[in-house]
Parts: structure tokens; C-alpha cells; sequence
């Protein structure tokens, strides 16, 4: 039914956590860290090593089916979220454009957990890393994460549309 090979969608292989030692707040406008900041043996960037993660993780899909008795809860939500994400991405921009923190706080918060929640982990990672940003008043690194948070959002919704919406029916 579902592909148990959660790398399949990030076009390599998946990857845990981020990198430690490279917060959210060493990323530039350039979505890259200052050479300085970078760990020894550690230079990858948090987003490029975001990107390692993948767009869905059908195993967290299979989870809360498994949690929800096969009740085609978890279908209706994955369903749910991709109808909304057009919704839920201009109401974070919309925020984070006028750098009102507790709304775009709001938004950053409710996309992490429900992307989470539907198995898309780099958009999750990406909610959490503009949570981050949110919370320090960075709107300006907030503003050129929204381009990624948007081009990962629409891949995440089309992967669960062409591999989990279109099977669960």
C-alpha cells in the first residue's frame, strides 16, 4: 500500500537531525551560515540540511492510521491538510510579511505540527526553523525562508496527493 523507503521522496537518502551545532539563527539572508559559525566538520547549513529530510514519511502516515483503528481518520486528515495548505501558507506569509509575530507565531506553530503530524518532515523542520526566526523578531531571514517553506509546502502536498490521498481513495 504504502512505500516503507521514507528517503524515496527527498531524492536521497534520508537524513536525521539536523546538524548540531548550526542553529536556526547562524543561518544569513543567503539561507547559509557564516564560515565562522560553522562547526568543524559540521559546514553544511541547517536548511541545506533540511533538505536531506523527506517531503513525506509514509511510516508516520501508517502510524496514525494504526493509532486511529483503521478508522480512515488519518486519510481525511492527510485529505484536510493538503486542501488547506494554499490557506495556511498565505496566512503565515501574509504574518510574516507585516512582522506580526504573534500571528505568523501562530501560523509557523500550527503548520509544524500539522505537517508533522501528516508525515511531512522537511516541512516541519522548515515551520520549526521560522518558529525560531519568529521568536527573535528576524523577520528579514524569516521573509527569504518563506521561498523555501513555499516551494517544499506545494512538493510536500503533491507527493501526499499522488502517493497517499489518491490511495486511500
Amino acid at each position: 500500500m504504502h512505500s516503507h523507503d521514507s528517503g524515496s521522496s527527498a531524492g536521497g537518502p534520508a537524513a536525521g537531525p539536523l546538524p548540531a551545532g548550526i542553529p536556526a539563527d547562524r543561518i544569513t539572508d543567503g539561507g547559509r551560515t557564516s564560515p565562522d559559525m560553522s562547526p568543524p566538520g559540521q559546514p553544511a547549513p541547517a536548511q541545506e540540511a533540511v533538505g536531506l529530510l523527506p517531503l513525506v514519511d509514509a511510516a508516520v502516515l501508517e502510524e496514525l492510521e494504526e493509532e486511529l483503528a483503521g478508522t480512515g481518520m488519518a486519510q481525511r486528515f492527510a485529505k484536510d491538510y493538503a486542501a488547506m495548505w494554499d490557506e495556511r501558507y498565505s496566512r503565515l506569509a501574509a504574518a510574516v510579511h507585516r512582522h506580526d509575530g504573534d500571528s505568523a507565531l501562530d501560523a509557523a506553530i500550527s503548520l509544524k505540527i500539522s505537517s508533522a503530524m501528516v508525515g511531512g518532515l522537511r516541512l516541519a523542520k522548515l515551520a520549526e526553523l521560522l518558529e525560531t526566526m519568529i521568536r527573535r523578531g528576524d523577520f528579514g531571514q524569516g521573509k527569504v525562508l518563506m521561498e523555501r517553506v513555499a516551494q517544499d509546502g506545494s512538493l510536500t502536498v503533491t507527493e501526499l496527493r499522488s502517493t497517499y490521498i489518491l490511495e486511500a481513495g
